[in-house]
């Protein structure tokens, strides 16, 4: 893996930002103080402050679909996303784009979902059968 991000972004609830990012997605908690908590983000490095989270709007086209911009999130190997996705599911995430795949047969063949953390910051996660096909053309 390249160098690890670091993002910072707002949330409105540390608990529920705990219980989503620690309980649901499964990432482990690092440092914190009363106003804000690290995350393992899949092995970046993510910070929730409290506060206002960032304006999005549905601007941007993923098929037939607008999706939240901007929005973040990881590139899982194929099995992994699965995996996760079945977790959202089980745990009864609202999906903004429910789990689906793009480009199938084609390069670039992704699989993606798109949901909100409890303070409404939306993500994408996508899943790819080998990283390879990230950048394919």
């Amino acid at each position: 893996m390249p160098t690890p991000f670091h993002l910072a972004i707002h949330v409105h609830d540390l608990d529920a930002a705990r219980g989503f990012y620690g309980g649901v997605l499964g990432c482990a908690e690092g440092r914190s103080t009363a106003t804000w908590v690290d995350f393992d983000f899949f092995g970046h490095q993510l910070s929730l402050h409290l506060g206002q989270p960032f304006t999005n709007t549905p601007t941007g086209r993923v098929g037939d679909h607008m999706v939240p911009m901007p929005h973040f999130g990881v590139v899982l190997h194929l099995p992994d996303w699965q995996a996760l996705a079945d977790r959202l599911t089980a745990a009864g995430t609202a999906f903004e784009l429910a789990p689906s795949v793009r480009f199938q047969g084609q390069a670039g063949e992704q699989w993606t979902m798109f949901f909100r953390d409890p303070s409404g910051n939306p993500l994408e996660f996508k899943g790819f059968p080998t990283l390879e096909g990230v950048f394919a053309r």
